[in-house]
């Protein structure tokens, strides 16, 4: 698992960011940046739709007077289901990741398999990340939402 002061891995990324899908890497993304990421089990998932991605929108202008440049949110879905996801909730803000393979997942060492639940999935986690690398990581024990919310990403900046 990746480790605080760890950068990120050099991985090409998919983001739906304001309804513009785009191909990147991890570097151009997150380099020269403070950013936090965090992830969710499944877009369109009660937890994750209820609770995780709108504490992150409503406390957006929080992290902005905090010194964030880009909230990001990662799950193990296409893009087309982050852009439906995002335009469901209103998030054009969030940068949503879409790691349908789940590659970046798996090259953080922060994946669940659920079986034939969903199969290979992200754990529930946030990060804050300065220029490419890690300096905070807040991974949920299974079937807890306490760490990652927005809340408690906010209270470490």
């Amino acid at each position: 698992m990746i480790k605080v002061g760890n950068s990120l891995p050099l991985i090409d990324i998919t983001t739906v960011l304001n309804e513009e899908t785009s191909n990147t890497s991890t570097s151009e993304f997150f380099d020269n940046k403070k950013v936090v990421l965090f992830a969710v089990p499944g877009a369109f998932t009660p937890t994750c739709s209820q609770s995780h991605l709108p504490g992150y929108i409503t406390n957006f202008e929080g992290f902005k007077d905090k010194g964030v440049d880009l909230i990001a949110c990662l799950s193990v879905n296409d893009s087309f289901v982050m852009k439906a996801w995002a335009q469901d909730q209103n998030a054009e803000s969030i940068a949503m990741i879409a790691d349908g393979n789940a590659v970046l997942t798996k090259a953080l060492g922060l994946e669940m398999d659920t079986g034939n639940f969903g199969g290979i999935r992200s754990q529930r986690y946030a990060m804050i990340i300065q220029n490419g690398k890690l300096t905070h990581l807040n991974v949920e024990v299974p079937k807890a939402f306490e760490v990652s919310s927005a809340e408690s990403v906010l209270a470490l900046l």
